[in-house]
């Protein structure tokens, strides 16, 4: 899956969140540093969703835009 990723440069080093996915944020040292840590952030938010809707009845829509 792809995300768009927000971007923040500042003097402590660099800070990602994931605007389609409300509260997963990552910072890191670089910019290669923090989109890695943004990317497990991502695998553990969705993982952690899973567990949120175990025994709901779950469907995919799309979306054209």
């Amino acid at each position: 899956m792809k995300y768009k990723v927000a971007i923040y440069r500042s003097e402590e080093g660099i800070t990602v969140s994931v605007p389609a996915l409300p509260g997963c944020w990552s910072k890191g040292d670089t910019r290669e540093e923090a989109l890695a840590n943004i990317q497990d952030a991502i695998r553990e938010y969705l993982a952690a969703l899973e567990d949120r809707f175990q025994g709901a009845e779950v469907s995919e829509v799309e979306v054209q835009v």
